[in-house]
């Protein structure tokens, strides 16, 4: 029975080296890979028991886009909790900043003189909005910081403070009445990019990826680091290429629907056929807002200074400041990156909506965090990537969103979640007890 047992498991060890070869000549990560996995068999879970008609571009949009502010700010989140921080305000900051967009644009603005017709008052109600965005994470981060309270305390008396402060503003009734340019925003069938621009945005996409495996194989060299073997950099070129253009492909497969296609075929002077006109949605804006922010936050948690510092912090504060550190500014920027990106997050709520009501963002702060855990960053600081925490909010939706097409009602939903959230960071505890010895 023991020679059975043993054989088997060197069967299984036999067949896993293969895929650890792989992983380590690639480095890909095999936590974000597993989360991809993990993603997928979701959907396809959600798509057998649907009867097939779960994963069709329509609803996989829909999703995306509904998981798109979740995304964003966990991106933020990550290097709060890598800093041993937490911010619990992130939900009202998005209602506040939510509200503070329709308010712009349907009361304030107008009152100085700037109408709805305006050219480009969006945009002033845009950078006004994300101001006040960054302005909340700052004072939040300053008292974090330089006065010593607590982050727990603080943004805990963030999240009431600042809920209490929407109802304030719009007198408890909701706002709507956007301009059509800041709706773009929020995606929809007017606010996507359309076919064409998709394909090109792919193309533009696959270059970038393309340029970056070379960048980084010439920066190798340069300094004398190993490289990575030429069909290794090769199959990751064309895996992400072959993702770009597949993206593409089923952002275009979703199209608009008829009365609209109607209507743009006699806009463009074009003979509608028997079937009906197909136009390409394409891309969605919030999409490609996640996806550059993504990029954005990732090079500055990695690439730059001010990312490093924060690594740093996490990973011991006594060295940090005895390195040289300023870490009190290093907290105060990321509570501030924070609030930007809560500021973004409300501003594609506000536009989706057309409008802003009271509860925008609520409860907001558990599915970020969640996000973030689940997407591998630690509670004990110094540990957690950018892209995990985009998956893990994907994650987090796929589930709501395909149990709710499911029929399943939203306090089921909360419970399902809860138990991700538990067993995410269970894994994460016994991850570390396994690999370090310690907690």
């Amino acid at each position: 029975m023991a020679q059975l047992a043993g054989t088997t498991a060197e069967t299984r060890t036999s067949r896993i080296e293969p895929l650890r070869r792989l992983a380590g000549a690639t480095e890909v990560d095999l936590r974000l890979f597993g989360m991809l996995v993990a993603l997928a068999a979701i959907l396809i879970g959600f798509h057998i028991q649907s009867g097939g008609r779960f994963i069709q571009p329509a609803n996989l949009i829909t999703l995306s886009v509904q998981a798109m502010g979740i995304a964003i700010m966990s991106t933020g989140m990550v290097l709060i909790i890598v800093a041993r921080q937490i911010d619990l305000s992130v939900g009202s900051i998005v209602g506040v900043t939510a509200m503070a967009f329709a308010l712009l644009q349907t009361d304030w603005l107008p009152g100085l003189g700037l109408t709805i017709n305006t050219p480009f008052m969006w945009l002033v109600a845009l950078l006004l909005g994300l101001g006040l965005g960054a302005l909340i994470g700052a004072v939040q981060g300053f008292i974090i910081a330089y006065i010593g309270v607590p982050s727990f305390v603080v943004t805990l008396g963030g999240l009431l403070s600042l809920r209490g402060t929407v109802w304030l503003l719009s007198s408890g009734a909701a706002v709507s009445g956007l301009q059509s340019d800041f709706r773009k925003i929020g995606g929809g069938v007017q606010g996507s990019i359309g076919g064409t621009a998709t394909w090109v945005l792919a193309v533009v996409a696959c270059v970038a990826i393309i340029a970056l495996i070379a960048y980084n194989r010439r920066q190798r060299r340069r300094f004398d680091f190993p490289v990575r073997p030429v069909w290794a950099d090769t199959l990751l070129a064309v895996v992400g290429c072959a993702v770009a253009f597949g993206v593409a492909a089923f952002a275009n497969a979703n199209y608009l629907p008829k009365g609209l296609a109607t209507r743009y075929a006699q806009e463009h002077g074009i003979i509608e056929p028997a079937g009906g006109l197909k136009v390409p949605v394409g891309m969605p804006w919030p999409i490609i807002i996640v996806i550059a922010i993504t990029v954005i936050v990732t090079f500055i948690a990695t690439r730059r200074r001010f990312g490093r510092y924060v690594y740093a912090y996490g990973g011991n504060p006594d060295a940090a400041e005895l390195a040289g550190i300023n870490t009190r500014w290093t907290i105060m920027k990321t509570f501030i990156l924070m609030g930007l990106l809560c500021a973004v997050a409300g501003a594609i709520g506000a536009a989706r909506l057309n409008g802003a009501t009271l509860d925008v963002g609520q409860s907001d702060e558990l599915y970020v965090i969640a996000a973030a855990v689940i997407g591998g960053t630690s509670f004990t600081g110094g540990i957690g990537t950018v892209p995990g925490a985009v998956l893990g909010a994907f994650v987090m939706q796929a589930l709501a969103y395909g149990l709710s097409f499911n029929g399943v009602n939203s306090p089921t939903q909360n419970v399902v979640a809860g138990i991700v959230l538990i067993l995410a960071v269970g894994f994460d505890t016994w991850n570390r007890r396994r690999g370090g010895g310690t907690a």
